[in-house]
């Protein structure tokens, strides 16, 4: 009489991590979980992820990790394909939540940009815009962040894991200030900060150590810019110095939430900023 077989364990689900327009620095936010990431592989079978693996198995995969923005006509092809090879697909970073510090050219001349750039722009494949993952194809979450937070990556996955909805806050920098017992650097110094309007994440990094808040997360769930920008004015900005202030990593996403309150309130003093 044969002895039966010991059962298998079931399969881990498989995991991918992919890369578009972008600086790999929220992949790299993986590879720096350190002590979390062994229980994240004991968990998960890391099945395509080229920072960490020269050996990637092809799809599917139950879920998956993009980072970066669409800005090639191949970048719309490639997000379609993995999404069709996706259950889930979470975005990481303001690249793939917004479309990065890069779609600063949305607002600008690409062509000369190419021209100026490039010796031979002819041989440049690009499309005229940078737009974020969710502009192509349904995307199941978007973690935040230039670059994203490990703890908060961490919650992601494991939210993934117990089949939950991650436990990400939606309110502004300001919280987490006072969580920490900072003190207002806008109040108490006269610098210009966007903590009020900006998605927490960080911690409250920048004003922990005196500087005013710059964005880096994106809009927070609720915004009140016409009430932010006369106080940037007061502490010394120009109109020219608030739009460079707002337009940096998330300048797709800040430009939408001006637009947007400019559309409800009528003209404001934010006006122009767009």
């Amino acid at each position: 009489m044969r002895t039966p077989a010991p059962p298998q364990p079931p399969a881990r689900p498989r995991l991918g991590v992919f890369k578009f327009a972008s600086c790999d620095g929220c992949q790299l936010t993986l590879l720096d979980c350190e002590d979390e990431l062994l229980g994240i592989a004991a968990e998960l079978e890391i099945a395509h992820f080229l920072e960490a693996s020269s050996e990637p198995a092809p799809g599917p995969y139950d879920l998956v990790l993009v980072e970066g923005s669409v800005s090639t006509p191949e970048h719309v092809e490639r997000i379609r394909r993995i999404r069709a090879d996706a259950r889930h697909l979470v975005t990481i970073g303001a690249c793939a939540t917004a479309g990065g510090v890069q779609a600063l050219r949305n607002y600008a001349d690409v062509e000369g940009y190419l021209a100026t750039v490039y010796a031979r722009p002819e041989y440049i494949e690009t499309l005229a815009t940078s737009t974020p993952i969710s502009a192509h194809v349904p995307v199941d979450f978007e973690l935040r962040g230039c670059p994203i937070d490990r703890g908060q990556l961490v919650e992601v996955i494991t939210a993934f894991l117990a089949g939950r909805k991650p436990a990400i806050p939606n309110h502004s920098v300001c919280f987490s200030c006072k969580r920490r017992g900072n003190v207002c650097v806008t109040v108490a110094h006269g610098t210009p900060c966007l903590g009020p309007v900006t998605h927490a994440g960080c911690g409250a990094l920048c004003p922990t150590y005196g500087r005013g808040c710059y964005g880096c997360f994106g809009p927070a769930g609720t915004t009140n810019l016409p009430a932010l920008v006369p106080l940037m004015q007061r502490d010394g900005m120009s109109e020219e110095d608030i739009g460079r202030f707002l337009h940096t990593f998330n300048v797709t996403a800040f430009t939408a939430v001006e637009e947007q309150e400019q559309e409800q309130h009528g003209t404001t003093d934010a006006e122009g900023l767009g």
